[in-house]
């Protein structure tokens, strides 16, 4: 049997459009050179070249927010409760099972940018690629996104998962859903319109929002959802381990186990 680890994951990185202004990645590199007056300050009388080759260390300083790059939402971030009235668990809380399950993938990449999933697209999906859901399973959605990361229109490029299509997973127990686009909802720049040509409020987040009923988790920004069969894989998404956070970081990869040995 071998086994195949395929990367589902962004990079963090300076100079690509992941997120918004307001929001985007900041690291400033240190290199080995530059790290040598810091080291040096804890040994008096140290010259540069008494170190080997005249270096110290290299590290990285990094500004982030728990939403950058490939990350796990925790029901907290959606709102401040979940199931209808209870507090809504934060990233360090989330039962670690839930971040460790096969994986099924929708693939709705024929759906144009700003299109809101529903129950029915999910149905039919699922229909095709012939499978059930079970409890637990990890569902995530390759969308039109996927391949536009890195461009300008990375932010509002894919479709979106609705309410309904939401729930429709949540009600068969999926408890942890991910997308390759920048959110697990249509972007912003579309509901706007949405929003300003009805007035309906609840056109706002409403994928999200559907953790207000049941509880559960999502993945934002994957990567190479493409590479993924419909079935057949496990996912792992353990997230950074934040007190009290909304979100935290993960290296999410699929595992495949293919037992021809191919």
């Amino acid at each position: 049997m071998a086994r195949r680890i395929i990367d589902l994951s962004i990079y963090l990185e300076n100079d690509v459009i992941s997120d918004p202004p307001p929001f985007r990645p900041k690291i400033d590199y240190i290199d080995h050179k530059m790290s040598v007056p810091e080291l040096a300050g804890f040994f008096p009388g140290l010259a540069p070249e008494d170190l080997p080759d005249g270096e110290a260390w290299a590290i990285e300083k990094i500004e982030l927010i728990t939403h950058n790059g490939t990350h796990l939402d925790a029901p907290y971030h959606f709102a401040s409760t979940m199931n209808k009235g209870e507090r809504a668990i934060t990233i360090d809380e989330v039962p670690l099972d839930w971040c460790f399950q096969p994986g099924v993938k929708l693939d709705f990449r024929h759906f144009e940018d700003g299109y809101v999933v529903t129950a029915e697209d999910v149905e039919a999906e699922l229909e095709r690629i012939g499978h059930r859901l079970s409890p637990l399973e990890i569902v995530v959605v390759n969308t039109a996104a996927g391949q536009r990361y890195g461009r300008d229109d990375y932010v509002t490029a894919g479709c979106g998962m609705g309410y309904e299509a939401t729930i429709y997973l949540l009600e068969r127990g999926v408890r942890l859903t991910g997308t390759d686009g920048w959110s697990w909802d249509a972007p912003f720049v579309h509901t706007r319109e949405k929003y300003l040509a009805t007035g309906n409020a609840g056109l706002i987040w409403e994928g999200h929002k559907a953790g207000r009923d049941i509880g559960y988790c999502h993945l934002e920004k994957l990567h190479n959802l493409e590479a993924l069969p419909a079935t057949g894989f496990t996912i792992a998404c353990f997230p950074m381990k934040i007190r009290a956070a909304s979100a935290g970081w993960t290296r999410a990869v699929a595992i495949i186990e293919d037992r021809d040995g191919a």
